[in-house]
């Protein structure tokens, strides 16, 4: 009986591009967070100047201070949202005090909230054709409308920045595969290893038909995507831990860098931090250290990343968090899907535009690192409630595959992107036998 002939895996050509999320040299030394709007409002005021003149060529372009009563005009500035719920530190104060539980809302929206536009000059409340719902804190845009004798400026029309420019996709005449997975929460209650033992198998090539085998030789990499272990609560607190919990403490990272391993001697996997990994919680976080994975990281397949991650595979642009950013919009904005969300932080050029205001940031003093200069193929956001994806046309012709991905834990799903045409399918893990 022949031998059969083994499997070759499909190479793709990587290239890391988290330099400008590495936190290198910087010192803080009680800086404030002013900088970061400042460089915020700088670079977009220029790019949406440059927008102006194709939006509305006949209107003058004015400041805050400038206004006039009754004239129409455009200013450029940050938006502002006033919210009543909103919590704030105080709120916090006085729930520690409080003998009665207060339930926390998962959106903070009341329909008296208000947007005021700031500048350097100024800010002012705005009303008219602009949904608050629709936007958050630090969003910078340019407004068409005039002052009224309330002094409130009545906002006409809204120029957001719109998708940035994108390099063209090549044209790649073989299947190869990227397969995403976040949210295992190895160590949690949720967490079943058998599930995530048959993702690795199934990857591998250990698991499956022929047919099953030639696809999974065509995955060329494996990201994680954040919350990738659960640590419990009550060793995190800032109390010392005794000596008998600290393997405890471990375990779940040992675990993690087992399974990893077994990854990682078949093909390359890139890890990136969540907001429960043991990693800095302000964006943006660095890469998990290595010597966390004793195992995983003596091969060079292993890559530890920053959250966000960005990086091409075969010139297909990849950007993507562990889903902090689209977690925050949900609290203090509306839309119809995670996907919505997904597309407004393109459209506002912004990964992360509530960072520093409700979402903890590095508090840089010359640049802004979430600002988006070029547009992604494939955009992705990790430990969402579910699957679901979308391909976003933009007005030059660029296309954005956008992944809302689950988390494992709970749903068993992982994400498979082609790198050849961008299509989306899942990997389904089950291990519940029907009786």
């Amino acid at each position: 009986m022949p031998v059969p002939k083994p499997m070759e895996r499909k190479q793709a050509a990587y290239s890391n591009l988290d330099e400008r999320y590495a936190i290198q040299g910087e010192k803080y030394q009680g800086q404030q967070y002013s900088h970061i709007y400042f460089t915020r409002l700088h670079h977009m005021r220029n790019l949406l100047h440059a927008l102006v003149p194709s939006w509305k060529p006949h209107l003058p372009v004015t400041t805050v201070l400038g206004l006039e009563e009754g004239k129409d005009c455009i200013i450029v500035g940050t938006l502002y949202k006033h919210m009543k719920l909103k919590p704030s530190i105080l709120d916090e104060y006085s729930k520690e005090r409080s003998a009665i539980p207060l339930v926390k809302p998962h959106n903070f929206m009341h329909p008296d909230d208000h947007l005021i536009l700031e500048d350097e000059s100024g800010r002012v409340t705005l009303a008219g054709a602009i949904p608050p719902a629709a936007f958050v804190t630090g969003v910078v845009v340019a407004l068409h409308g005039k002052e009224t004798s309330a002094g409130n400026f009545l906002v006409e029309d809204v120029l957001e920045a719109g998708l940035p420019p994108q390099t063209a996709l090549s044209s790649a005449c073989e299947d190869k595969y990227v397969v995403f997975v976040s949210g295992l929460s190895v160590g949690s209650d949720t967490f079943n290893p058998l599930q995530f033992q048959l993702l690795i198998d199934h990857v591998t090539g250990h698991l499956g038909d022929d047919n099953e085998q030639i696809m999974a030789s065509n995955i060329v990499r494996v990201v994680v995507v954040g919350n990738s272990v659960h640590i419990s609560p009550r060793f995190v607190n800032g109390q010392t831990v005794a000596s008998k919990d600290q393997s405890r403490i471990a375990e779940p990272i040992k675990e993690l860098d087992i399974m990893l391993t077994q990854l990682v001697a078949s093909l390359p996997v890139d890890i990136m931090p969540g907001c429960h990994d043991p990693a800095n919680f302000s964006l943006p976080q660095q890469p998990l250290h290595r010597c966390l994975f004793s195992g995983a990281s003596t091969y060079n397949t292993f890559s530890s990343c920053s959250n966000p991650h960005q990086f091409d595979l075969d010139s297909v642009q990849f950007l993507g968090t562990s889903g902090q950013n689209i977690d925050d919009l949900y609290k203090y904005s509306d839309a119809k899907d995670k996907l919505e969300f997904m597309e407004r932080t393109l459209r506002w050029r912004h990964l992360a535009p509530t960072a520093p205001n409700s979402l903890g940031c590095y508090p840089y003093t010359d640049k802004d690192p979430f600002l988006v200069e070029s547009c992604p193929h494939v955009y992705f956001v990790g430990n969402q409630d579910k699957y679901e994806t979308r391909l976003l046309e933009g007005p030059e012709k660029q296309k954005v595959r956008l992944i809302s991905i689950p988390r494992f834990s709970e749903s068993g799903v992982a994400v498979m992107v082609n790198l050849r045409n961008l299509e989306c399918s899942t990997l389904s893990f089950s291990t519940s036998f029907d009786a």
